[in-house]
């Protein structure tokens, strides 16, 4: 990298991303904006708006050498649909994206949410925000996408990941594999309803919810 090039890398990108545009090609609406919370390095977002061409992707994240690198990763790729990313902490009772600040927001709307390994390395606040912020913004038919590692039944789906949840855990005592129930549950409250589960690489799941009417 050059002295200017601010790209990080996160070696799972390269692991999951085919899978996880699998299952964004299944489940998007047909067109608009998808926000993408906790964008990180920006490698997912460069990747899926190359494939992803009838959509504008708004990437956001805490960290500013995370906008950073999303910045020179999309400067790397020349992505013309990959906006700026902006600064959104989900905890925020009103996020930046509501304040009528983004013109294009109006006839580009909001459409889809795609939240990937976050809820796990943050605390359960993070999560209720996230919900919350999602039932706000997104109108009936719209999407919010979570990928990660969840526990199902009260239980963990493989050993791999009750070590990582240990790891977690002795981190920050806040983060943690959560269990799908309890996100579910945090869902349906904010009206998202859960419509599909799907098997992901290394024991992760895609779990697809829809804002309901």
């Amino acid at each position: 990298m050059t002295p200017q090039d601010a790209r990080k890398y996160a070696p799972a990108t390269e692991r999951n991303r085919e899978a996880i545009l699998e299952v964004l090609l299944q489940v998007l609406p047909e067109s608009g904006t998808i926000l993408e919370i906790a964008s990180g390095t920006g490698e997912h977002a460069v990747f899926f708006a190359s494939k992803l061409r009838d959509y504008l992707w708004l990437p956001t994240d805490v960290n500013p050498q995370s906008r950073a690198s999303i910045i020179s990763w999309t400067e790397h790729n020349v992505c013309d649909n990959v906006y700026a990313p902006l600064e959104l902490d989900v905890r925020e009772p009103v996020w930046v994206v509501e304040n009528g600040e983004f013109d294009w927001l109006n006839t580009k709307p909001i459409v889809a949410i795609v939240n990937i390994n976050m809820i796990h390395i943050s605390p359960w606040s993070a999560c209720l925000g996230l919900m919350a912020g999602a039932g706000r913004i997104l109108k009936a038919g719209g999407i919010l996408y979570l990928y990660g590692p969840f526990k199902q039944g009260g239980e963990h789906t493989a050993a791999s990941n009750a070590a990582f949840d240990e790891y977690l855990r002795t981190e920050n005592p806040e983060w943690g594999v959560r269990s799908l129930d309890d996100v579910i549950a945090v869902a349906r409250a904010q009206n998202l309803i859960l419509q599909q589960i799907y098997q992901m690489p290394a024991n992760n799941l895609s779990v697809v919810f829809q804002r309901s009417t």
